[in-house]
C-alpha cells in the first residue's frame, strides 16, 4: 500500500529537497505545499515531489494554516485513490527510519489514525482561552483594536465564546498521520461546518485544534491512536516554538521510538544531521 506525505514548506529549498530526497520510494508519493509569501522558487523543487497547486500565503498560528492543509489534502485525495496515510510534515522535519521500516511501521498501524488529541477542557488540556476570547495577532491594527473591545465586552458580561454548532473542542500537535477513508470524512465534516472555519479566523493557533475537533467528532474517532511519533523538544517556560535540535539532542532521539524528529535548521543542525544519517542508514534492513 502506497503511503502520501504532505510537507508545508517556507524557507530553505535545499533543506526541502534534502527532505523530499529521503523519502524517495516506489511506495511513497510526496507532495509539497509552498508559501505563496516565501521566496522558494517552484522550478527548483525536487523532481519526485508533487507541487500543490493552490499556493496560499501561510503565517504561523493562523487560520491560513488549516486552510492551506485543507486545500493540500484535497488535492490528495481527488489524485490518488490508494494511499493508505497521509503524513503532514514540514520542511524542518527528519525521518529517522529507513523507507522499509518506516513502511513496516506504518502498516503495523493501518488500522489506526495517529494525531495526538485531548479534550480541551478544565480537566483536559488547559487551553481554553485559544477560542474563548478573540485572538487577531496577525490582522491589522484594526482588527486587532475589534478584538480587545469585543473581549472586554465578554468579559463585562461574564461569557466566553463556544465552538459553532454544538462542537465539543479536542486539541493536540498540529502533525499526524491520517488514513485516506478518515481524511475523506474529515473533507465531508469541513464541507458540513464551514462556521468552525470561519470561528478559527479568530482562534489562537488553530491547526491544533480543527482537524482534532472534526476527526474526533467523526466515526475515525475509535480509531484513534494518540501519538503522531515525532520526537519534539520543547523549552521549559511555556515557549510557543518547539527548539531547534543540535548535535547535544542526538541520544534522545536515539533512545525514541519517533517516526520523524523536528525542527532541524540546515545551520543550527549542521552537526547532527549526519549523525542523523549514519544512524539511519545503519538501521536499513
Amino acid at each position: 500500500m502506497r503511503q502520501a506525505f504532505l510537507i508545508c514548506a517556507h524557507k530553505d529549498m535545499d533543506q526541502l529537497n534534502g527532505l523530499v530526497g529521503q523519502l524517495c520510494d516506489p511506495d511513497f508519493l510526496v507532495y509539497v505545499h509552498l508559501d505563496r509569501k516565501s521566496a522558494l522558487d517552484p522550478a527548483r523543487l525536487h523532481p519526485q515531489a508533487r507541487l500543490v497547486r493552490e499556493r496560499l500565503a501561510v503565517r504561523w498560528g493562523d487560520v491560513s494554516q488549516v486552510a492551506a492543509t485543507l486545500a493540500s489534502m484535497r488535492q490528495v485525495v481527488r489524485e490518488v485513490p490508494d494511499f493508505d496515510k497521509l503524513i503532514l510534515l514540514s520542511a524542518q522535519d527528519f525521518p529517522l527510519l529507513p523507507n522499509n521500516l518506516l513502511k513496516a511501521e506504518l502498516a503495523r498501524m493501518r488500522g489506526n489514525e495517529l494525531i495526538e488529541t485531548a479534550p480541551i477542557a478544565a480537566d483536559g488540556w488547559r487551553v481554553m482561552h485559544r477560542y474563548a476570547y478573540f485572538h487577531r495577532d496577525g490582522g491589522s491594527p484594526a482588527e486587532r483594536l475589534a478584538c480587545a473591545a469585543a473581549n472586554r465586552v465578554l468579559r463585562l458580561l461574564g461569557r466566553t465564546r463556544r465552538l459553532p454548532d454544538s462542537l465539543a473542542p479536542y486539541g493536540g500537535s498540529c502533525w499526524w498521520a491520517l488514513s485516506r477513508d478518515c481524511l475523506r470524512e474529515l473533507l465531508r465534516l469541513a464541507d458540513a461546518h464551514p462556521r468552525l472555519l470561519r470561528f478559527c479566523r479568530s482562534v489562537q493557533s488553530p491547526d491544533e485544534l480543527y482537524f482534532q475537533t472534526l476527526v474526533m467528532h467523526s466515526r475515525f474517532a475509535g480509531r484513534v491512536l494518540p501519538d503522531n511519533f515525532r520526537y519534539i523538544q520543547w523549552p521549559e517556560g511555556g515557549a510557543s516554538h518547539p527548539k531547534v535540535l543540535d548535535e547535544g539532542d542526538f541520544e534522545h532521539i536515539r533512545a525514541s521510538s519517533a517516526h520523524f524528529c523536528r525542527k532541524l535548521d540546515s545551520q543550527a543542525s549542521a552537526a547532527l544531521l549526519p549523525r542523523l544519517l549514519a544512524w539511519k542508514d545503519g538501521r536499513a534492513v
